[in-house]
């Protein structure tokens, strides 16, 4: 932080606004700055604006973030910073406000005088938000006056101009945008979406207070957590048993902050969630590495010295026992974070290893010697992990002599493809035998596999390791994915550069889909980090008029087929699953065992006309959360969460 505010305020001004390059590739390349045209990269518009607010609140100098979706689709972000400076810039000649709304790699964020730390990753900001916005209006209040421009799809309409007066002592910046309906697919801002981020960034931010409300729903939301990462721990255990009340560890070293926060609950998985100047850092990183390392040795070292190990034991504990049931929140603030990674979200700073390991190591070895009995209640946890992992051991040994997991004997149920190379070949996991047949038949043997699995798999999110090496379907998967799983998992080996998982478009399908997602989460996330897992579209709909067939995706898009065909306006529903109505024939899909295999490969299977949704983590404290309430074992969160999201599902019973 800076040390004095009030001369960092005064000092606060257009020569503080460093500009790098101009804005005019925005437009024409938006997934280039913002990763996509959908709903990730609108929403991620939003994230842009609040993003410098929190700069604002990580320099000290804001505690309030106002968020609201205006009836219009457009949204108004309000904080009560230090407001951005609007005097001339001494190099481009204009006001540092047009310049910072106008200008890509402009703003106070490349000086460090400005900011010590700040979340964006790469300064574009709101010049991006500007330039991909049918219009913007900006206001600033500081030094007593009132500010404001407007903007027209990143072009300033008039230069900044006094309005007002501000109040004594008041400051801040007003963002109102509206998305351009002619770069995104669609425009219309999702409450529940802006609200878990920022619920996400008032935990990490305890002094800020964070107030989003939706003008179109009514719906609102106030984020405000004084307990910081320790309710943010508590929050995502929440339909689980904790052992102890969070333990919260807090230090600075060489200007690097850490702030940490972990509990061990009754469950089998590891939750750890790591965020680098706000940052999700979804790869981990050395931040992580340092506190798995201090965690490992303090605890280890702890057991031995209270002898809570048994002198006699031949199991020895090993990190993955230190982690079993850990869900922790690792936060850490760096001047100049360096990012690698395929998605650019794993820290590479090697210096923090040894910030957080030397922090977490002096501060847990503390908090141990104060705190005997969680202590005991921690070691004994980490025992029965390690007599888990030995079983677990002991298990996948006896697979490997029974060949399921050998990736020499693959399952007899894989139809494998010819090409060896994992990034040009891909695996459809289908549910059932008809299905799987189809596919074997439509698919290009070249590069396709296909495995087929019966039923409902086991729900891996209440079973130890033990258990789901026996099962017999996530054993041929773990065998013909080939990258292997606990311990011994690497990405890198997967046999398959895509992971596809094909089930029926019906409630059975949907939970199907929902038990392998929750496997590839808790035992190959890095598959899902790493963007090889995908969900296959296929059609609900086959309409046919005279030789023209027709797929449709969802209801909307058969109406619309309807409508073209019949060549007039009546685009009624129906219920029938297959009726004749003014020559056009429309047959509704019960399942993928009904589509030939010609027309599963048309539709589903071939790379150019199907459909795949990629598998991503956007929040993975949120997906985390979400696995556990609809796959764990209380049933309350669970029954409240389906009440409360039940109108957006399509239930075909």
């Amino acid at each position: 932080m800076v040390d004095n505010k009030e001369l960092a305020q005064k000092n606060y001004t257009a020569d503080n606004i460093n500009v790098l390059k101009g804005l005019e590739a925005v437009r024409k390349r938006p997934a280039m700055y913002i990763g996509d045209v959908g709903s990730r990269g609108l929403h991620h518009l939003v994230n842009e604006v609040v993003d410098n607010s929190i700069d604002e609140a990580l320099g000290g100098f804001n505690d309030y973030v106002f968020i609201q979706i205006n009836k219009d689709d457009s949204v108004t972000v309000v904080d009560r910073g230090r407001g951005i400076p609007v005097d001339m810039h001494p190099a481009e000649k204009r006001s540092a406000l047009e310049v910072v709304m106008t200008v890509l790699h402009a703003g106070g964020k490349f000086d460090k005088n400005s900011y010590k730390v700040s979340g964006g990753l790469h300064g574009v900001g709101v010049s991006v938000v500007n330039a991909l916005s049918e219009w913007l209006v900006a206001e600033v209040w500081r030094g007593g006056k009132h500010y404001k421009q407007e903007y027209e799809r990143g072009n300033p309409k008039y230069p900044v101009k006094e309005i007002g007066s501000a109040k004594k002592n008041e400051s801040g910046t007003k963002i109102t945008f509206k998305p351009d309906s002619t770069i995104f697919r669609l425009t219309k801002f999702s409450f529940e979406i802006l609200a878990e981020r920022m619920r996400e960034l008032a935990y990490l931010n305890k002094d800020v207070n964070i107030e989003i409300r939706d003008d179109n729903t009514s719906e609102n939301a106030n984020f405000h957590f004084k307990g910081g990462l320790r309710e943010f721990v508590q929050y995502l255990d929440e339909t689980r048993q904790p052992l102890h009340k969070p333990v919260y560890i807090e230090g600075e070293r060489d200007d690097t902050p850490v702030e940490i926060a972990f509990e061990y609950n009754h469950t089998f998985a590891e939750n750890i969630h790591t965020y680098v100047n706000n940052i999700n850092t979804t790869e981990g990183g050395t931040h992580l590495v340092g506190f798995k390392s201090a965690l490992t040795r303090t605890l280890n070292s702890y057991a031995y010295k209270n002898k809570l190990i048994k002198e006699n034991s031949k199991i020895g504990l090993t990190g993955d026992d230190f982690r079993e049931g850990l869900t922790a929140v690792i936060s850490v603030k760096v001047l100049e974070p360096q990012f690698e990674g395929q998605t650019k979200t794993k820290l590479g700073n090697s210096e923090v290893k040894s910030t957080v390991e030397t922090i977490v190591g002096e501060k847990l070895a503390e908090f141990l010697e104060e705190n005997p009995s969680i202590g005991k209640k921690i070691i004994e946890k980490c025992m029965r992990a390690a007599e888990a992992r030995e079983a677990a051991r002991k298990a996948r040994d006896l697979v490997r002599r029974k060949n399921a997991l050998d990736s020499m004997h693959l399952p007899g149920k894989l139809a494998d493809c010819s090409i060896n190379d994992p990034e040009h070949c891909e695996i459809y996991i289908v549910e059932g035998d008809s299905a799987g047949g189809s596919a074997k038949q439509g698919r290009d043997r070249r590069f396709q596999a296909i495995m087929p699995i019966k039923g409902k798999i086991l729900n891996v999110e209440k079973a130890k390791l033990t258990k789901i090496l026996e099962h017999t379907e996530i054993k041929a998967m773990i065998a013909a994915i080939g990258a292997g799983i606990g311990e011994e998992f690497n990405a890198e080996k997967a046999r398959y550069g895509k992971i596809i998982l094909m089930t029926d478009a019906d409630v059975d399908g949907s939970h199907i889909r929902t038990l392998l997602l929750t496997f590839l989460y808790r035992h190959m996330r890095d598959l899902i980090i790493t963007g090889k897992v995908y969900i296959a579209q296929p059609p609900l709909y086959k309409i046919k008029k005279g030789k023209e067939e027709l797929y449709a995706f969802d209801d909307a898009e058969r109406d619309h087929i309807l409508k073209r065909m019949r060549g007039n306006g009546n685009s009624e529903k129906t219920d029938n699953e297959e009726e004749l109505l003014k020559g056009v024939q429309i047959s509704r899909y019960k399942g993928l065992g009904e589509m030939n295999p010609e027309q599963l490969w048309e539709t589903t299977m071939n790379p150019e006309t199907r459909t795949v949704l990629q598998v991503t983590l956007e929040s993975a404290a949120n997906a985390d959360k979400i696995f556990d309430i609809l796959m764990g074992d209380a049933v309350e969160p669970r029954r409240d969460f389906i009440e409360r999201h039940a109108k957006y599902a399509n239930l075909d019973i």
